[in-house]
């Protein structure tokens, strides 16, 4: 008998649904707010829920946010709502909403609601994220060419500066519809003929090769020796320089293959602009997987990702961009992270988080504003140290003297007596 759980704060509503519900044979539980609901779902799991959009301590979304980002949300979850709030049942499905009932709930379309809800026991899969994603990114998207181009040449495709997440993100570009996925790094065990060909035509995945313990790492030229045979594509990241891996004991002849074809990620450097949509990006795919609680950035969070010193990080910079952002999902007190938080976690170097940490009221606003703010800080900095000279002024800042004043002008900088003559 499937156990339905009805989270209403009206009791007219939930004595309503739990007569219609037991009627039709279903094991009706109630709960009046967030609270009681969490303690039924603690008690035990029910096979559906129909939680209410509006309630006094806790909000139906929000209660379905926090069992989304806890990993709770393994039962479907069917939002009611009246007619106000059908906008917002229809976001909750982001959330893993099965599907919403309008209030007043007709009788016909509860009891198809219920029956479809209860063939899915789980909320319906997301796809991973892949380098589609980012295609609004031209560095990105050459990227995403070229590592097609290349897999498309060789079954065996090595990924240097990006493990982990973000290799998977790469390596999932690269995996067919509904082809069968390994990553050999869970595998502990001897691999066995048998179990690659159960993956046969799908994708092996190694997130960093320098992870591997000595099973492992057998497994893995066990594999690379059956690449073509069994139609596998195996896709391998790494950091570190390749030859790391002979100094901790690898293999010469598995090393020398493994570095045959590789493709490097494209340095963040020099895209500051495109970073912030690539980091919102990633975070929504955090929150989607249920990894993190609801998280959003702000719009000062955002101009502070453009400021990061990527230009003076280590080759694994799209490793730390990942890692940033996923801390920053994880340690935010409040649902909108902020250019404060940004400052707390961000990559350091010399003096860079304190000149950060001078223009956080900059960063706070719009980008055309803050531009001109920095712009007028800049130049009256420069006419005192020049005391005053448009000469020493216009050689510094690289603009034509007509062109400087014009925009001293506009950006309404008083000039000393000696600057004017």
């Amino acid at each position: 008998m499937a156990i339905i759980l009805v989270v209403d704060d009206e009791v007219g509503i939930r004595e309503l649904l739990s007569e219609i519900l037991i009627d039709e044979g279903y094991d009706v539980r109630l709960a009046e707010n967030a609270t009681a609901a969490r303690q039924v779902r603690l008690e035990l799991r029910p096979d559906l829920v129909l939680l209410d959009i509006w309630m006094p301590d806790t909000d139906g979304i929000s209660l379905l946010k926090e069992w989304h980002a806890g990993g709770h949300l393994n039962m479907p979850v069917v939002m009611m709502s009246g007619h106000g709030t059908i906008d917002t049942a229809v976001e909750a499905t982001r959330f893993g909403a099965f599907d919403f009932l309008e209030k007043p709930i007709a009788l016909q379309k509860l009891l198809s609601t219920v029956q479809k809800a209860l063939k899915h026991d789980a909320p319906p899969q997301r796809l991973p994220l892949t380098l589609e994603a980012f295609g609004r990114s031209a560095f990105v998207k050459e990227f995403k060419r070229r590592l097609e181009q290349a897999a498309a040449k060789s079954p065996l495709l090595l990924l240097k500066g990006a493990t982990g997440g973000m290799a998977e993100i790469c390596a999932r570009t690269l995996q067919p519809p509904r082809a069968p996925w390994l990553d050999l790094s869970s595998v502990s065990s001897a691999l066995t003929q048998e179990m690659l060909e159960k993956v046969s035509g799908g994708l092996l995945f190694v997130p960093d090769l320098s992870a591997l313990g000595k099973m492992q790492q057998m497994n893995l030229a066990y594999a690379v020796d059956r690449l073509d045979k069994l139609n596998l594509q195996l896709v391998a990241a790494i950091a570190r320089p390749l030859p790391a891996l002979l100094e901790a004991g690898w293999d010469n002849k598995l090393v020398t293959r493994l570095g045959e074809i590789w493709i490097a990620m494209p340095s963040l450097a020099g895209h500051a602009d495109e970073l912030p949509e690539i980091a919102s990006l990633l975070l929504t795919n955090f929150v989607e997987r249920g990894e993190v609680q609801p998280r959003r950035f702000s719009t000062g969070a955002l101009n502070a990702l453009r400021t990061l010193p990527w230009k003076n990080l280590p080759e694994a910079s799209w490793t730390d961009l990942y890692g940033l952002v996923r801390n920053l999902a994880l340690t935010a007190l409040d649902e909108e992270i902020s250019a404060d938080d940004v400052t707390r976690v961000m990559p350091r170097d010399e003096g860079g988080s304190r000149e950060l940490a001078s223009l956080l009221p900059l960063l706070e606003q719009p980008l055309r504003e803050a531009r001109d703010a920095f712009e007028k800080l800049y130049f009256e900095h420069h006419l005192r140290l020049e005391g005053g000279n448009m000469t020493k002024l216009a050689e510094r800042s690289g603009l034509e003297r007509t062109h400087l004043y014009r925009k001293l002008k506009q950006l309404d900088v008083k000039l000393g007596k000696r600057s004017e003559e």
